[in-house]
């Protein structure tokens, strides 16, 4: 077998049949130098968005089974007109669902993970020289159902397959050239980075940076496969390559910063302060697969404790029907939920070696008169909850503060600063 390299395009790379043509002709001139190459497409631009507002025309809480056989056909539209598209050019191509390629999940329908992907049919393909273009987002369990990986899965199949062939690199492509210091729609000045460590991409995945999901990159991270962002409108992209830290890659203090709008806080008021109730409410929550973010206890007060968490807008509805329920067994006092919410945050592997890095981030925001709600932290992130409506200006003034636009960062904060 050739060197293999597996690609994928998003929805705005295939958002139309002139883009769709204009990514045919990039992958048979690949082709052409000797490369074997593997397909992942989204849907076209809009597509999903469409096919679920459809759903809730019908019915308001379609059962999840059912909304992920109807959101793979967007995929499989694309799939099918990419190869359609290949063979007229003279490029041999298969296309395949994700039952074909033989991406195997759990049945968490919408949200659903990866068990195992079979390859055979895959690699008998690739020795006759054909390319392979695989309808992203999807595969199925083991009853045979469609499942989908959850909004922006494509990235996840992608990176799944190119672990499973033992590609020599996963590339990803969508309309922005590479990784940016912070969204260039929000900071003019944002910088196009180079290269990014996978500890710092997977924290700005989970962050908001919307590049790339955060499963792909922890599939990359795990199997250190090198992944590639580049730009699918510009012929000629360098792109970011995200890879293993070492010693030529950049330590600034502050590599990025995100925001995250997707964001929703309940808060459950006069909880009992007895042990076992904190496992009680997050137990049901995980049940139900929802992926809760940030958590804040309140100070004990009389007996009785303030919790709040954080998570995605989308399964806000879900969360509080099921704290609701709770909140009846342990007697809560009272559920509140908040939307109009934004998580900010700033990423940067040399927060190990730089203290007051929290402090200068808290000190910019009170200057803009920013409140923060909640804060959490890890090694080489620290994010906030502020108001939606601040996000933008949160963020200008952040990537201002710590000179991101600056190749190298800021080399040093303020003599006597507090640890983070």
């Amino acid at each position: 077998m050739n060197q293999l390299v597996v690609q994928k395009y998003g929805g705005t790379s295939v958002g139309s049949i002139e883009r769709i043509k204009k990514v045919a002709a990039r992958i048979a001139r690949m082709r052409k130098s000797g490369l074997d190459i593997v397909v992942v497409v989204s849907a076209m631009g809009g597509e999903t968005d469409k096919l679920l507002d459809m759903a809730r025309q019908i019915n308001p809480d379609p059962k999840r089974r059912e909304v992920d056989l109807l959101l793979s056909s967007g995929e499989r539209v694309s799939s099918a007109l990419l190869s359609m598209a290949l063979d007229n050019i003279g490029c041999p191509s298969v296309s395949m669902t994700g039952r074909q390629i033989g991406l195997i999940t759990d049945s968490s329908h919408t949200r659903a993970r990866i068990k195992e992907i079979d390859t055979e049919r895959a690699k008998r393909v690739l020795k006759k020289k054909h390319v392979i273009v695989v309808a992203g987002f999807q595969g199925i369990n083991e009853h045979g159902d469609v499942t989908t990986l959850g909004r922006g899965g494509s990235d996840t199949s992608a990176v799944a397959l190119a672990v499973a062939l033992k590609a020599e690199r996963c590339e990803i492509y969508t309309d922005v050239d590479g990784v940016y210091t912070a969204d260039p729609n929000v900071v003019p000045d944002a910088r196009k980075m180079d290269r990014v460590s996978y500890d710092e991409m997977l924290e700005m995945a989970s962050l908001g940076a919307q590049v790339l999901q955060f499963r792909c990159v922890e599939f990359c991270r795990k199997y250190h496969m090198p992944l590639i962002v580049k730009s699918s409108l510009l012929d000629e992209s360098t792109g970011t390559l995200i890879c293993e830290e070492d010693s030529s890659m950049e330590q600034a203090v502050v590599s990025g910063v995100m925001s995250d709008k997707n964001q929703a806080k309940i808060t459950i008021k006069g909880v009992p302060d007895q042990p076992g109730i904190a496992s009680k409410i997050f137990t049901g929550i995980a049940n139900a697969s929802l992926s809760i973010d940030m958590i804040i206890q309140n100070v004990s007060e009389e007996g009785l404790t303030d919790i709040s968490f954080t998570l995605p807008k989308e399964d806000m509805d879900e969360a509080i029907k099921i704290v609701k329920k709770l909140g009846e067994v342990i007697k809560a006092r009272e559920i509140s939920a908040d939307s109009d919410i934004c998580k900010v945050s700033i990423v940067g592997a040399g927060m190990r070696s730089n203290s007051g890095v929290a402090a200068k981030m808290f000190e910019a925001l009170s200057g803009e008169n920013i409140n923060i709600a909640m804060i959490s932290t890890s090694e080489i992130r620290v994010s906030c909850i502020v108001d939606e409506k601040y996000a933008e200006l949160a963020v200008r003034v952040l990537h201002d503060t710590f000179h991101v636009s600056t190749e190298q960062g800021e080399a040093e904060l303020n003599n006597g600063a507090q640890s983070a």
